[in-house]
């Protein structure tokens, strides 16, 4: 195992800050991605959260992923009973199953070998017996499988993150029945920019400032506005406020 130098101490100490005061909860997590890559060499990463019903994934955060493998993923991992044990848990695929065998598995041959996947670390998030969410980090075809410093790295975090995402599905819960942007944007299929005009909406932004801020004219605007208040059955800001709450 490598020695950790005073760099990497810094930089950790730093990721838990900002899992602590990143306000925003995705830009909270895309930033722990970005930084988890100056510890941990790896290719590509995602970070899903539990749905609200616990078995199922939903909402990614992704570096060099495709979010729209998260049916293949969900559907097809052969960790599902790992990763819904209601357990913190780091392990690396290799862990679990042969490399020989995995490689001939479904799982392997739809998700990983597009991507040029190979070798995968999991960290599996859960806090009172309840499954949070999972980061997974991947590397190509060719370099070596995931090391015991890098598991020690995820060891450091885990409980971290794990606290932090139970505070949030907590206060999603006690939110009078709100949904959450990101739970909207799931339930009722808002595309990304749909989403993204959705969420200034919520924080009274003028039709102005949100074309300002999403470089888009007036008539793209109301648009998108018409499209979500179609697909959500709303007909005016007041009926979004009722349902969708401005914080994550």
């Amino acid at each position: 195992m490598r020695a950790f130098e005073t760099n990497d101490w810094l930089l950790l100490n730093s990721m838990i800050y900002r899992i602590y005061t990143t306000e925003d909860f995705e830009t909270m997590r895309q930033q722990f991605l970005e930084q988890l890559k100056m510890v941990i060499d790896f290719d590509s990463a995602d970070f899903y959260l539990a749905s609200q019903e616990g078995e199922g994934l939903c909402d990614p955060v992704t570096i060099n992923c495709d979010p729209g493998l998260s049916a293949a993923y969900d559907e097809l991992d052969y960790s599902r009973g790992i990763m819904y044990s209601g357990k913190t848990l780091i392990y690396r695929e290799t862990d679990i199953i042969s490399d020989e065998a995995r490689v001939q598995t479904e799982y392997y041959q739809k998700v990983y070998r597009p991507n040029n996947w190979h070798f995968a670390l999991q960290m599996v998030l859960a806090r009172n017996k309840r499954f949070l969410g999972v980061v997974s980090l991947y590397r190509t075809i060719g370099k070596q499988d995931f090391q015991y410093e890098d598991i020690f790295v995820l060891d450091i975090l885990k409980e971290h993150l794990a606290w932090r995402l139970s505070r949030s599905r907590n206060r999603d819960e006690q939110a009078g029945g709100k949904l959450s942007v990101s739970q909207a944007a799931e339930r009722y299929e808002l595309t990304r920019r749909e989403t993204a005009i959705l969420k200034l909406l919520l924080e009274g932004k003028d039709s102005a400032g949100i074309c300002e801020e999403a470089s888009i004219s007036p008539n793209t605007l109301k648009k998108h506005i018409s499209s979500i208040h179609h697909k959500m059955g709303t007909r005016s800001r007041v009926q979004l406020f009722k349902m969708v709450r401005e914080m994550e």
